[in-house]
């Protein structure tokens, strides 16, 4: 863990909503002021010496998904081995299709100087053509890797947002260099039906062959995802308040209005939390150290409660 450059690590599984946790963070960093390391404003293009502070926290942001190790056909190709051995659990989960001593060493890397190497998956054609131009390639297409590349330099921390911000197996331990670890971990039916929909939206799949996915990947996410959930430092779980004993036959996603977010903070201590009480209508604690918010209420509870992190964390830079 290091002070002088932190790292924060969003971690869920695929559906889980992690994206909401991204967002909130987005507009934290853009509303913080940055200061230097002698608690000036940082002198951008050599103008702003004598200006206010600047808005804005620099994240590094890396993906999740870039630290897969196998792109798109390999990742085919191999799960096809697999199935010819008798293994039908391969999964994006588990260590065999996902770069876990790599994860480590970016997160190490960067704590102790501030730098790392990225590279990016390329989701779509949008994204090729971007990355193209970037890189000043023309072979990248989806579902392929862009070259390494070094962050950007002097950055305020470094941001993960994926499958496995906290992984740890019997060779690595990514969590042991991350200064804030989130988890968002929906209910698993209702994690499972927000994937359903999700994949039938976004990508074309029937709910037959989202849920042979899920059917496939259950050994590595009980072996490798859940467990992360007990090295996070807060975790959103949120919990639906319909009926979703059967999310397999579900038709839609339960609304934000219909669902709690349960809150939980691994260290209670120094958390103010009469003072989230009273600024989050309707939340209470169910535990010395969970509290539970409507729904619809959770990207502001977010902001509410990673803000003064955020902030603490931008200072002890100082």
């Amino acid at each position: 863990m290091s002070r002088k450059h932190p790292v924060v690590a969003v971690t869920g599984s695929s559906g889980a909503g992690t994206t909401t946790v991204k967002r909130a963070f987005e507009n934290l960093f853009r509303r913080e002021k940055r200061k230097n390391s002698n608690g000036n404003p940082p002198d951008v293009e050599r103008r702003s010496i004598d200006r206010a502070d600047q808005p804005g926290i620099r994240a590094a942001i890396i993906e999740g998904d870039s630290l897969h190790s196998l792109d798109r056909m390999a990742f085919r190709a191999a799960s096809a081995e697999a199935a010819k051995a008798g293994n039908n659990t391969f999964s994006h989960f588990g260590p065999e299709a996902n770069h876990f001593d790599k994860i480590e060493e970016t997160f190490k890397s960067y704590g102790e100087t501030g730098m790392c190497k990225r590279r990016y998956y390329v989701h779509s054609a949008e994204e090729a053509e971007l990355h193209n131009k970037h890189f000043g390639l023309t072979d990248l297409k989806p579902g392929v890797f862009t070259p390494w590349e070094d962050i950007e330099p002097n950055s305020d921390l470094l941001f993960y947002e994926g499958l496995h911000g906290l992984a740890s197996d019997n060779k690595h331990d990514a969590a042991k260099y991350v200064d804030l670890g989130i988890g968002v971990v929906p209910v698993v039916n209702l994690e499972w039906i927000q994937k359903i929909h999700r994949d039938g939206a976004e990508r074309g799949y029937s709910a037959e062959a989202t849920v042979d996915t899920i059917m496939r990947r259950m050994p590595d996410y009980i072996k490798y995802i859940t467990p992360q959930f007990s090295r996070t430092h807060i975790n959103f779980q949120r919990v639906a308040t319909v009926d979703t004993s059967n999310p397999f036959i579900a038709r839609d996603i339960p609304t934000p209005d219909e669902s709690f977010v349960v809150i939980r903070f691994r260290d209670p201590k120094g958390v103010d939390f009469p003072y989230m009480l009273s600024m989050i209508p309707s939340s209470f604690m169910s535990r010395a150290n969970t509290l539970v918010v409507p729904g619809g209420k959770m990207s502001y509870a977010l902001e509410i409660i990673l803000a003064p992190i955020v902030h603490e964390m931008i200072e002890n830079k100082k």
